[in-house]
């Protein structure tokens, strides 16, 4: 125990208040850095005279293998270490990398870059999860860990709607510099301010450190049926859902006919409000839900999942053309169910994770969130954008520009299996809760 955790209070108080600002901005420019690939895919296959797939391993699988390979190793080593120590040197060392991928002059170098900004990225979100759980008691942690989620959301605001205007006023190079720099900032105030609470401390169980091997530690996880439906749930969501995020502005330019610009600040504005919206109200409810039945944890990311399918899949078949007048402004149709998709999809990343923390021992939070991440990043980041291009590739023959519309349609489907999944898991999520109580009552 650190001495900072000695003099840290029991009781939540403004400290607590601002470690989760600090931590949440953390993790909004991660993902703004790791999201502002998916407005500048134009132009960098223009310039390295790349195709579909090319920058499906560049924006997916060179990021992804990288991200799931070391998270889970970072994860158990700030499950024994200081977590705030590790988010802090981990954002400032993809906030480097992120600047390095705007000085590539040659495709290899861009994808080192990329990889290098996954390693940073491997020690942020899992050690925030689990210091997230020990700053909040139980009947606000999902709400609390709902905020923190909000990142992927603003993150894809910021990253797509600011970083689609500085890549077509100065250059794709330039969103990466700009968007690299304020996480150096961050790291350093995250080292200053945030300052480690004592695990489990608002838990029943006596804390203690787990000694055995990391893969026994993680066959014992995943022997949890609950944990095991869960993490196969979100890693088929998340193909889908990286697919969605990489390639949905390039969608927009070639089938509606949107600048880079426009495709960037319209899909930015709706997919990042509605989904920030839907955090908030979705952690929210689920706190007050889980109140009366605990199974609501697993429930509302089924519930966000299920309605978020037909909004999708209006998204992708809406024709080109077609506006409402909003505040004076000519808004796409087409722009309305992106921000509906993303109000319901963004309840199951957050809610997943907070039941994930529940499930398991307070010592041992940073690898389950770590362990869920890996299935998330691996298929998710790894394989969506991937397979999404292969597949854009191979349809572009029939249909041309419109060979991408129907790629990401199909990558939708997946999320019918997820709900399934995540349904599947509702019960044992209720068993292995009372499971955990009877071993510490």
């Amino acid at each position: 125990m650190t001495t900072d955790t000695l003099r840290l209070p029991a009781a939540v108080n403004w400290r607590t208040h601002v470690s989760l600002v600090l931590l949440s901005l953390v993790y909004i420019f991660s993902y703004i850095d790791r999201q502002v690939i998916a407005v500048v895919i134009e132009p960098i296959e223009r310039e390295f005279g790349l195709d579909d797939a090319a920058m499906g391993v560049l924006s997916g699988l060179a990021f992804g293998v990288m991200y799931a390979g070391l998270g889970i190793p970072v994860g158990r080593y700030a499950d024994h270490h200081p977590r705030s120590k590790v988010v802090a040197v981990c954002g400032a060392l993809w906030s480097f990398a992120t600047m390095a991928c705007g000085l590539a002059t040659q495709f290899w170098q861009l994808l080192v870059a990329r990889m290098s900004v996954a390693i940073g990225e491997a020690g942020g979100m899992a050690p925030s999860i689990s210091l997230i759980s020990d700053l909040y008691p139980k009947k606000n942690r999902a709400l609390a860990i709902s905020v923190f989620m909000m990142g992927p959301q603003l993150g894809l605001l910021i990253g797509l709607a600011f970083g689609a205007w500085i890549a077509q006023t100065y250059g794709w190079r330039h969103a990466f510099i700009w968007f690299g720099a304020p996480g150096i900032v961050l790291g350093l105030l995250v080292w200053l301010v945030v300052r480690e609470p004592q695990r489990g401390r608002f838990d029943a169980e006596a804390v203690s450190e787990i000694k055995e091997p990391l893969f026994v530690q993680l066959v014992r996880l995943l022997r949890v049926k609950a944990l095991r439906r869960v993490s196969i749930a979100c890693s088929l969501a998340g193909v889908a859902g990286y697919a969605y995020g990489v390639w949905t502005p390039t969608f927009l330019i070639r089938t509606h006919g949107m600048s880079l610009a426009q495709a960037g600040l319209w899909f930015g504005l709706a997919s990042g409000i509605g989904a920030t919206v839907g955090s908030v109200v979705g952690g929210g409810i689920c706190d007050r839900l889980v109140r009366r039945d605990v199974r609501w944890q697993v429930g509302m990311p089924t519930l966000g999942m299920a309605l978020s399918i037909p909004a999708a899949v209006a998204f992708f078949l809406w024709p080109a053309g077609g506006h409402l007048v909003i505040g004076g402004m000519q808004v796409p149709v087409v722009i309305l169910f992106a921000a509906v998709f993303g109000f319901f999809a963004s309840w199951w990343p957050s809610l997943s994770f907070a039941a994930i923390s529940n499930m398991v021992h307070a010592s041992e939070r940073a690898v389950a969130a770590a362990l869920l991440n890996f299935f998330l990043t691996l298929f998710g980041v790894g394989l969506g954008p991937l397979v999404t291009g292969i597949v854009s590739d191979a349809l572009t023959p029939v249909f041309g520009e419109q060979a991408l519309r129907w790629s990401l349609l199909s990558m939708m489907a997946l999320f019918v299996v997820s709900v399934l999944y995540l349904t599947a898991a509702i019960a044992p999520y209720r068993t292995r809760l009372g499971a955990l109580h009877e071993a510490t009552a």
